[in-house]
């Protein structure tokens, strides 16, 4: 069976993306969680995750001791494993979209990721208030989405990006946890995906596990205090 290494649910926004890729397309694996505790060098994180990553991250996929380390690789390799499950759109045209989609999502929106850590229990919404008045850039990244993902529903009949659940819809899941955490305004068709993205089994398992994590980490939490 295939073997995922992720980090705390609640944060872990890499993670987010194959996990809910396997569990949406019915793809068994194991889960193996890493706990986060710091990302120093000697932090247990780091000792535990270094025994499979040769950079010291999650995610990783362990294919009876093949290793697949980032996302897009992972995604890419699952793909090529299991072409039954469709996980990229089968017109030529499309699967390119997608991937290009991916790649910008996978290596850009630096601000909306810098102000506006994963935070999937939180309610940040006061955050996100002060940071749609300050943060120009946020703004600017939450613009680029609701234009992209405008485009490519309205190319289709579908519910999701590309009509199926793809891999594009994986990748783009933790942004949409974002966006809800911290209450970011965005116009009533693109709050309908987010929900329908949100209400998908394998988007929700990991909601649901997100919630009951319980494990504050203060170096993840630039907004809160510890609770009492």
């Amino acid at each position: 069976m295939l073997k995922l290494y992720i980090g705390n649910k609640n944060y872990s926004s890499w993670s987010m993306r194959p996990w809910v890729l396997l569990q949406q397309a019915g793809i068994p694996f194991e889960e193996i969680v890493v706990r986060f505790d710091s990302f120093d060098e000697g932090s247990d994180f780091r000792k535990q995750i270094s025994t499979v990553s040769p950079v010291g991250k999650v995610p990783v996929l362990d294919d009876d001791g093949f290793k697949v380390w980032d996302t897009l690789a992972i995604a890419e390799y699952l793909a090529e494993r299991f072409p039954e499950k469709n996980l990229w759109p089968q017109g030529v045209q499309a699967r390119a979209r997608a991937r290009s989609v991916c790649a910008e999502m996978h290596s850009g929106f630096a601000a909306l990721r810098g102000a506006c850590p994963m935070n999937i229990e939180a309610d940040l919404r006061d955050i996100g208030q002060l940071l749609w008045r300050d943060k120009p850039a946020v703004r600017a990244d939450v613009a680029r989405l609701v234009g992209m993902w405008r485009e490519l529903l309205a190319g289709h009949e579908g519910a999701m990006l590309f009509g199926d659940f793809c891999i594009a819809d994986a990748f783009f899941a933790p942004v949409c946890m974002r966006l809800k955490s911290y209450a970011l305004p965005v116009p009533e068709d693109i709050a309908a995906y987010i929900g329908r993205l949100s209400a998908l089994p394998g988007v929700k398992a990991w909601i649901d596990g997100a919630l009951a994590e319980n494990d504050f980490r203060e170096f993840e939490e630039p907004y809160r205090l510890k609770p009492d």
